[in-house]
């Protein structure tokens, strides 16, 4: 985030012309760090070597080839990656990462859950946003629906049977609980 600053002097000697001095400021404040990277991911099932923690690891490389995307079992009823925060934090943002070589439509309609229940894996947590469609390799930027929500744990749940759910990078802005 950004902040201006907008300093006006008017000087002048009675009489004279006056002089106007304008001083601009920009302040760059610090954005939330990502606090997915320090937790500890899991999800329904693996496929081959894509594991859940592949989703947090900082990269947003899009080929699943490339060996850097999370992939559940294909063909699963309500696949879910989750990560553990390992403590609760106020999130504001969740950035998702799509597979880029093919498939993307298979995240359409996955939502994203945040709370600090492990309830039915963590799939109960309130509804932090849905995803309608995110276009192949691209990453979106998720706004929690009524602004942050406080959670430890934070999902991605894909309903349905028949599902495959692959995750290239999830990214998780928030200040811990209380501080944001």
């Amino acid at each position: 985030f950004f902040f201006l600053l907008l300093f006006i002097s008017i000087r002048g000697v009675t009489g004279q012309p006056k002089e106007i001095i304008v001083f601009l400021v920009f302040l760059q404040g610090y954005p939330l760090p990502n606090v997915a990277l320090k937790g500890e991911a899991t999800q329904s099932s693996t496929l081959s070597v894509a594991t859940a923690s592949k989703a947090i690891d900082g990269r947003w490389n899009s080929f699943y080839s490339n060996g850097f995307c999370s992939h559940t079992a294909e063909d699963e009823t309500d696949p879910w990656w989750r990560v553990d925060l390992q403590r609760s934090f106020t999130v504001t943002a969740v950035k998702v990462t799509n597979r880029g070589d093919c498939c993307a439509e298979r995240l359409d309609g996955a939502e994203i859950r945040i709370g600090n229940s492990l309830e039915n894996n963590g799939n109960n947590n309130p509804r932090c946003a849905s995803i309608s469609h995110i276009n192949a390799g691209k990453t979106y930027t998720f706004q929690c629906d009524g602004g942050s929500m406080e959670g430890r744990f934070v999902n991605v749940f894909l309903p349905g049977q028949k599902k495959t759910l692959t995750l290239c990078e999830v990214e998780v802005y928030a200040a811990p609980a209380g501080r944001a």
